[in-house]
């Protein structure tokens, strides 16, 4: 893993450790990629990261008096899901947005850290794309803006340089007459890979297109546009035929690889599927159906800690955290994760090590106001924060209303996914005290059990959310 990590508190301190470390050293946000690549060996020769979550004012979702819409850094998957100005100006990308992973990951996993991972599979660089979306890349020598088209070179390959830190992330805003979806096809609903996504951006005037973008994900080395297919539709009308034809267009551009999760020639069947699909909800007025309006996030925004913590680096300095309202400081684990800290250093065996890999939601804590994946989370990020594990979920002898009825409905069976889906169900609890059975399902996508005991621990969920606390 690393060796040094500092707490970075400006944008300037971070270029200027980029421009001394370069190759070494590598940003941390969400890092819910990274980390899993330092621990595959899949970035080697990095012993630096440099924590900008306490950066100010980088998590912001602005519009300009030009209808240009501009991200900072450290937004969410869960900051663009729920942002009624992406929802209503950009509404592609709220919904790839949603489809990322599980709230737990959307509450980490940053849209920039998408676009610099470079994966053909990540699904927000594809509306982006079809958004035309740029970045602005900052280093000591200076700033540079480049489009999405021009930014990548291969897989997991982009023309960013390693001393420079992208810094903003612009698109227009879609017109009255612009209409756009995102369809996303995968083994699961959620928690899952692409094997094929597209988006979709229509100017319509009536039922005959102005001009059209279709940009594909998952299928070539690095997402592209169908071009034959957006050129085809131009002042057309949206019919059937025309539909379909638009859609074997789309599939043609497609050159997909064969791999565990799909062959290539259902990936290029099903790229034909969705981008028919994708046309006929616009048509229909349907292209946001199955996006909740109000989607949960597992986060309490009274509980965010804003508290900036002034600069620090690590082994140099104590890990000094609070962790179920105790204050603990630790001399070691710096270079582990948090779910490591916790269990190694803190011995709170509680949060429980499933997947290692933020697949199964056993480790799942809360950190300043959010439900995370602790095993993404590298153990510095805990210092000046507020962390509740499954260890502080009751009330001294008075157990929490969703462990009570965990007990009550019988909805634990060998029990090692428990501590998650205690922590999921209690910050549900949080965000909203009367979620409906959807909302429920929402809250524990991040979180599996072996045993198949879904069924009363949604129960379970629904029951002490009618306990008066």
């Amino acid at each position: 893993m690393w060796q040094e990590y500092t707490n970075a508190t400006s944008i300037e301190q971070v270029i200027q450790i980029l421009e001394d470390k370069k190759e070494r050293a590598r940003i941390v946000a969400g890092g819910t990629d990274l980390i899993l690549e330092l621990e595959r060996g899949v970035r080697k020769g990095i012993d630096a990261l440099i924590d900008v979550t306490r950066i100010p004012k980088l998590d912001q979702i602005t519009i300009d008096e030009d209808d240009v819409i501009h991200l900072g850094p450290l937004v969410t998957h869960n900051d663009c899901a729920g942002s009624k100005l992406i929802r209503k100006h950009a509404y592609p990308l709220a919904r790839a947005a949603w489809d990322v992973g599980a709230p737990q990951i959307r509450n980490r996993g940053t849209i920039a850290g998408n676009i610099i991972t470079a994966s053909p599979a990540n699904d927000t660089i594809t509306p982006l794309m079809a958004l035309n979306a740029s970045v602005t890349l900052l280093s000591t020598r200076g700033e540079r803006t480049v489009s999405l088209n021009e930014l990548y070179k291969g897989v997991r390959k982009s023309v960013m340089q390693a001393d420079e830190m992208l810094v903003d992330i612009s698109f227009p805003a879609l017109t009255e007459t612009q209409r756009g979806t995102f369809i996303k096809l995968a083994l699961r609903r959620a928690q899952a890979i692409s094997l094929v996504n597209v988006a979709i951006i229509l100017n319509l005037k009536d039922d005959t297109v102005k001009s059209a973008v279709i940009t594909l994900g998952a299928v070539t080395p690095i997402i592209t546009h169908a071009v034959e297919a957006e050129k085809f539709l131009a002042r057309k009308k949206l019919n059937d035929k025309n539909i379909a034809h638009a859609a074997e267009l789309a599939m043609q551009a497609a050159s997909p690889i064969d791999d565990v999760r799909g062959s290539a020639i259902y990936r290029r069947e099903m790229a034909k599927v969705i981008t028919a699909r994708g046309l006929t909800a616009i048509r229909d007025g349907n292209e946001q159906a199955g996006m909740p309006k109000k989607p949960i996030l597992l986060l309490n925004k009274e509980k965010v800690n804003t508290n900036l913590q002034a600069s620090s680096e690590f082994p140099a300095s104590p890990i000094e955290t609070t962790i179920n309202g105790k204050k603990y400081s630790f001399t070691s684990g710096y270079n582990k994760t948090l779910l490591r800290l916790l269990r190694e250093e803190g011995l709170l065996t509680g949060t429980k090590e499933g997947c290692a890999e933020g697949e199964c939601g056993a480790c799942t804590v809360f950190m300043d106001g959010k439900a995370i994946m602790s095993c993404l989370v590298p153990a510095p990020r805990a210092h000046g924060a507020q962390i509740t594990t499954i260890e502080g979920l009751a009330d001294g002898d008075h157990l929490h209303p969703v462990q009570d009825a965990f007990i009550k409905d019988s909805a634990v069976q060998c029990g090692y996914c428990t501590p998650g889906f205690l922590m999921s169900g209690a910050m549900l609890l949080e965000e909203k005290s009367d979620p409906n059975h959807n909302e429920i399902e929402q809250a524990i996508t991040g979180n599996l059990c072996r045993c198949t005991g879904y069924y009363k621990i949604v129960k379970a969920i629904e029951n002490a959310s009618k306990i008066k606390t």
